[in-house]
Protein backbone atom coordinates (compact mmCIF):
# COMPACT_ATOMS: atom_id res chain seq x y z
CA UNK A 1 0.00 0.00 0.00
CA UNK A 2 1.22 3.78 -0.95
CA UNK A 3 1.27 6.63 1.48
CA UNK A 4 0.17 9.50 1.26
CA UNK A 5 3.63 10.93 0.42
CA UNK A 6 2.62 9.23 -3.01
CA UNK A 7 0.28 12.23 -3.63
CA UNK A 8 2.03 16.08 -3.64
CA UNK A 9 0.94 16.92 -0.22
CA UNK A 10 -0.49 20.74 -2.35
CA UNK A 11 -2.93 18.46 -4.24
CA UNK A 12 -3.95 16.83 -0.93
CA UNK A 13 -4.71 20.44 0.71
CA UNK A 14 -6.85 21.15 -2.53
CA UNK A 15 -8.58 18.04 -2.30
CA UNK A 16 -9.53 17.33 1.78
CA UNK A 17 -11.42 20.79 2.14
CA UNK A 18 -13.76 19.47 -0.99
CA UNK A 19 -14.32 16.32 0.28
CA UNK A 20 -14.39 16.90 3.82
CA UNK A 21 -18.27 19.20 3.33
CA UNK A 22 -19.24 15.85 1.85
CA UNK A 23 -21.98 14.43 4.34
CA UNK A 24 -20.44 11.24 5.94
CA UNK A 25 -17.35 11.36 3.36
CA UNK A 26 -14.16 9.76 4.72
CA UNK A 27 -10.84 9.98 3.94
CA UNK A 28 -8.61 6.37 3.47
CA UNK A 29 -5.42 5.14 2.28
CA UNK A 30 -5.97 3.33 -1.33
CA UNK A 31 -3.59 -0.08 -2.81
CA UNK A 32 -1.91 2.69 -4.06
CA UNK A 33 -2.72 6.80 -2.97
CA UNK A 34 -5.63 8.35 -1.14
CA UNK A 35 -9.50 7.68 -1.67
CA UNK A 36 -12.54 9.35 -0.35
CA UNK A 37 -15.50 6.91 0.06
CA UNK A 38 -19.28 7.08 0.87
CA UNK A 39 -19.94 3.73 2.65
CA UNK A 40 -18.01 1.37 0.95
CA UNK A 41 -17.87 3.13 -2.55
CA UNK A 42 -15.11 5.84 -4.01
CA UNK A 43 -16.16 9.02 -4.73
CA UNK A 44 -12.59 10.07 -5.87
CA UNK A 45 -9.47 8.46 -5.70
CA UNK A 46 -6.24 10.29 -6.14
CA UNK A 47 -2.47 8.93 -6.78
CA UNK A 48 0.37 8.68 -8.61
CA UNK A 49 0.80 5.77 -11.28
CA UNK A 50 4.23 4.18 -11.96
CA UNK A 51 4.13 4.88 -16.18
CA UNK A 52 6.40 2.34 -16.76
CA UNK A 53 3.83 -0.24 -14.78
CA UNK A 54 0.89 1.05 -15.46
CA UNK A 55 1.50 1.75 -19.21
CA UNK A 56 -1.74 3.47 -19.74
CA UNK A 57 -0.24 6.52 -17.78
CA UNK A 58 2.94 6.91 -20.22
CA UNK A 59 0.78 9.21 -22.24
CA UNK A 60 0.11 11.88 -19.50
CA UNK A 61 3.53 12.11 -18.15
CA UNK A 62 4.95 15.95 -17.95
CA UNK A 63 8.36 16.93 -18.23
CA UNK A 64 9.70 13.40 -16.90
CA UNK A 65 7.48 13.41 -14.43
CA UNK A 66 4.88 11.23 -13.48
CA UNK A 67 1.19 12.29 -13.53
CA UNK A 68 -0.94 13.15 -10.48
CA UNK A 69 -4.50 11.44 -11.01
CA UNK A 70 -7.76 11.26 -9.87
CA UNK A 71 -10.35 9.33 -10.83
CA UNK A 72 -13.92 10.03 -10.20
CA UNK A 73 -17.41 8.63 -10.95
CA UNK A 74 -19.44 10.02 -13.82
CA UNK A 75 -23.10 9.68 -14.60
CA UNK A 76 -22.36 6.81 -17.73
CA UNK A 77 -24.71 9.69 -20.21
CA UNK A 78 -21.93 12.14 -19.06
CA UNK A 79 -18.87 10.63 -19.44
CA UNK A 80 -18.16 11.57 -23.20
CA UNK A 81 -19.09 14.99 -22.60
CA UNK A 82 -16.40 15.05 -19.57
CA UNK A 83 -13.57 13.15 -21.49
CA UNK A 84 -14.25 13.91 -25.10
CA UNK A 85 -12.01 17.30 -25.01
CA UNK A 86 -8.92 15.55 -24.08
CA UNK A 87 -6.26 16.16 -21.39
CA UNK A 88 -6.67 16.65 -18.42
CA UNK A 89 -9.18 14.76 -18.66
CA UNK A 90 -9.38 10.75 -20.00
CA UNK A 91 -11.64 7.55 -19.95
CA UNK A 92 -10.11 5.53 -17.07
CA UNK A 93 -9.35 2.19 -18.56
CA UNK A 94 -12.10 0.28 -16.35
CA UNK A 95 -15.41 0.80 -14.80
CA UNK A 96 -18.39 1.98 -17.09
CA UNK A 97 -18.90 5.34 -15.30
CA UNK A 98 -15.36 6.13 -14.00
CA UNK A 99 -13.31 9.66 -15.87
CA UNK A 100 -9.96 10.33 -14.89
CA UNK A 101 -8.18 14.16 -14.53
CA UNK A 102 -4.67 15.07 -14.19
CA UNK A 103 -3.69 17.35 -11.77
CA UNK A 104 -0.98 19.88 -11.77
CA UNK A 105 -0.77 23.81 -11.91
CA UNK A 106 -3.32 23.81 -15.20
CA UNK A 107 -6.06 22.61 -13.07
CA UNK A 108 -9.17 24.26 -12.19
CA UNK A 109 -10.30 23.52 -9.07
CA UNK A 110 -13.89 24.88 -9.07
CA UNK A 111 -14.03 22.33 -11.81
CA UNK A 112 -13.18 19.68 -9.70
CA UNK A 113 -14.86 20.64 -6.76
CA UNK A 114 -18.45 20.26 -9.17
CA UNK A 115 -16.57 16.71 -10.34
CA UNK A 116 -15.84 15.58 -6.92
CA UNK A 117 -19.34 16.43 -5.94
CA UNK A 118 -21.63 15.11 -8.63
CA UNK A 119 -19.39 11.51 -7.85
CA UNK A 120 -20.48 11.76 -4.76
CA UNK A 121 -24.33 12.51 -5.36
CA UNK A 122 -23.54 9.73 -8.38
CA UNK A 123 -22.13 6.97 -5.46
CA UNK A 124 -24.25 8.22 -2.31
CA UNK A 125 -27.57 7.00 -0.60
CA UNK A 126 -30.26 9.55 -2.13
CA UNK A 127 -31.11 11.24 1.02
CA UNK A 128 -27.22 11.82 1.48
CA UNK A 129 -26.80 12.88 -1.61
CA UNK A 130 -29.94 15.78 -1.11
CA UNK A 131 -27.87 16.88 1.75
CA UNK A 132 -25.04 17.92 -0.16
CA UNK A 133 -25.04 21.97 0.13
CA UNK A 134 -24.89 23.45 -3.42
CA UNK A 135 -20.49 24.83 -3.49
CA UNK A 136 -21.35 28.94 -4.18
CA UNK A 137 -19.96 30.59 -7.00
CA UNK A 138 -16.24 32.05 -6.64
CA UNK A 139 -16.43 36.13 -6.14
Amino acid sequence: MSEPGDVPPEILDRLRPICRRLPEAYEEPAWIGIRWRIRARTVAHVYTPDPERFPVYAQHVIDGEPPVVMTFRVPAEDLLGVTVAGFPFFRAPWGSNVAAVILGDHTDWTEITELITDSYCEMAPKFLAARVVPTPPPS
